[in-house]
């Protein structure tokens, strides 16, 4: 059913963001109890997730600094690890960049890969909502999952050693990103960069302080880049 208002826009963004409550769940819990186990305070705990709101940083700054990296290792990592949200800006601002300042402001704060995943889709879709129902769609995908992240944070900070290990909730980390880059596979791009980053990642897994991460993430973006430059050029050869 096609959106035709910003209350439906909203209700949709809800729906279609709500599957990932079952892994934000685990996933936010997980960190709150392996922040407070790493010494956080639970208010450190909840103000890392608050301040920083990206799980694949905050967990990769949080192993970085159980190992008593430099405190510029930490950062540029975790930097590094989250530079895919300036990427997820530029892909996002043909279709919401002409909304209001303040939602603009809001919207860069609440940009994770749940809601940039779920409005590139939709936008793609339905290529002629409008900016406030765009915008409208792009906060109802945030509604389930933002305040649930800081909620388990808190309560796995709370209860840390209480969870016992047998729930294994670090199976959520993995899931979690399997959910939302599948569908991302949809040219040969995408499946050239997310194997060599996969590749290079596990070449480099003795790198210390996780640097490889880093390694690999360039090597998939430059794969992937290189891979489009030859599809382009074998189609002007085709169409030559």
């Amino acid at each position: 059913m096609a959106i035709t208002t910003t209350k439906s826009a909203f209700r949709k963004g809800l729906a279609d963001a709500a599957p990932f409550v079952l892994v934000i769940i685990p996933f936010s819990s997980l960190f709150g109890i392996l922040a407070t186990e790493a010494g956080l305070s639970v208010f450190e705990t909840l103000a890392f997730s608050v301040v920083v709101i990206a799980g694949a940083a905050q967990f990769t700054a949080l192993q970085l600094m159980q190992e008593h990296a430099p405190t510029a290792i930490v950062l540029a990592s975790a930097l590094a690890v989250n530079l895919r949200m300036a990427m997820y800006s530029a892909s996002l601002t043909p279709y919401i960049g002409a909304a209001p300042l303040w939602q603009r402001a809001f919207a860069a704060y609440l940009t994770v890969d749940q809601s940039y995943v779920c409005s590139m889709a939709q936008y793609e879709k339905e290529p002629d909502m409008t900016i406030p129902q765009r915008m409208s769609y792009f906060f109802g995908c945030v509604t389930p999952i933002v305040p649930l992240w800081y909620l388990f944070t808190l309560v796995g900070a709370v209860l840390g050693t209480q969870i016992p290990d047998s729930w294994a909730l670090d199976f959520a980390l993995p899931i979690t990103f399997l959910a939302m880059i599948a569908p991302m596979f949809r040219t040969p791009a995408h499946v050239v960069a997310a194997l060599v980053a996969s590749v290079a990642a596990l070449a480099t897994a003795a790198v210390p302080y996780s640097l490889g991460l880093i390694l690999a993430g360039l090597a998939g973006m430059i794969a992937g880049a290189q891979t489009e430059v030859w599809q382009v050029r074998r189609a002007e050869r085709t169409a030559g």
